[in-house]
């Protein structure tokens, strides 16, 4: 089987009935992330959730069709979801469909997200003919897709977004329908929405806590880091490994607050106080009055010489990312709990 995003959710059911491997590529890769997410929802029985790299099939062959034959610790069922980059799971993909065309077990559904990759790859073509399978290719989105998939999602949640509301939750996640998504939930959990009792949301609700850029889809994770909130810090590196939120992406809205905790650091004197100064900033609208409390917080953590090393290693954990892509998610994970422990020292 194989489906574009133009016509991925009219397949999608049929597939999540049928399919035992799914292969989701194209340059969107939140779309693709998206997508897998919701085939996964649409399982009769997702069960655990196993996590693979490409990586680690490149380096073993036989683990994929091993592991989609264990059986779940915590359950009776489990899915498999490979991030890989390019061909990395071909040879391992093409093991476990040799498993599954002789074996006798039926093994667990597999969803491979695969970025640098396209429905002519070696992988695809493997995939493609294949009834038990689907191929799934995702261009980067216009305005008027994600919009509309933003008030598909809010129809399944009980949320009714009009179409202006629903373009801007599509504009403030930066058309990627994976923050979109958190958006909608969130609003949907804010104004106690429902399926049974829909209730529509407005430009009040949206404001009081919808995301105004993509970035705010990340302050979260980026205050509980930069804030030195370890406690919370587990929560926010959950959800940013569901959401498969692109490392670079991430690491963007990282640099941009210490860019401006460095030039608010410039303007802060040895003897001023770090909350008047952003309190100062805020009134003259320089800073967004939500942002107050924590840039206060994070300047007085963050100064001199301490600031300076942050920069520092953003600026190399950007080059470490480049360079190394497919493990671009470890990378930010263990450089980001470095962090936080700094700010909480």
């Amino acid at each position: 089987m194989k489906a574009t995003q133009k016509d991925f959710l009219a397949v999608a059911p049929r597939a999540a009935r049928q399919a035992r491997v799914f292969f989701f590529c194209g340059p969107d890769e939140a779309g693709a992330a998206a997508a897998a997410q919701r085939i996964v929802a649409m399982l009769d029985e997702p069960g655990e959730r196993i996590d693979l790299s490409g990586a680690d099939l490149r380096r073993d062959p036989v683990l994929l069709a091993d592991e989609a034959r264990s059986g779940s610790l915590f359950a009776d069922a489990r899915h498999i979801v490979v991030r890989a980059t390019g061909d990395e799971a071909h040879d391992a993909l093409a093991n476990h469909l040799e498993a599954m065309d002789t074996g006798d077990t039926s093994p667990c559904p597999v969803l491979v997200v695969a970025s640098s990759a396209t429905d002519k790859s070696r992988t695809a073509k493997l995939l493609e003919k294949r009834g038990d399978a689907l191929v799934a290719m995702f261009h980067p989105p216009d305005l008027g897709h994600v919009r509309d998939a933003v008030r598909t999602m809010g129809d399944e949640l009980g949320l009714k977004l009009s179409g202006d509301m629903a373009e801007r939750i599509a504009r403030a996640a930066g058309l990627d329908v994976r923050l979109a998504q958190s958006e909608v939930t969130k609003l949907a959990t804010y104004l106690d929405a429902h399926p049974s009792s829909p209730v529509a949301a407005d430009a009040e609700a949206i404001d009081a806590i919808g995301a105004r850029t993509e970035d705010d889809g990340f302050m979260p994770l980026v205050n509980a880091v930069l804030g030195g909130r370890t406690a919370r810090l587990a929560g926010e590196l959950h959800r940013m490994h569901e959401l498969s939120l692109n490392p670079v992406g991430l690491l963007l809205a990282f640099e941009r607050r210490a860019a401006q905790l460095a030039q608010l650091n410039a303007r802060l004197g040895p003897r001023d106080e770090a909350a008047a100064l952003v309190g100062a900033e805020a009134r003259a609208r320089r800073i967004f009055w939500k942002d107050e409390k924590d840039l206060a917080h994070q300047l007085g953590l963050w100064r001199g010489p301490r600031m300076a090393r942050l920069i520092a290693r953003l600026v190399e954990l950007h080059r470490e990312l480049l360079a190394n892509s497919g493990a671009g998610e470890t990378l930010l994970t263990h450089a980001l709990v470095g962090f936080a422990r700094a700010a909480a020292r």
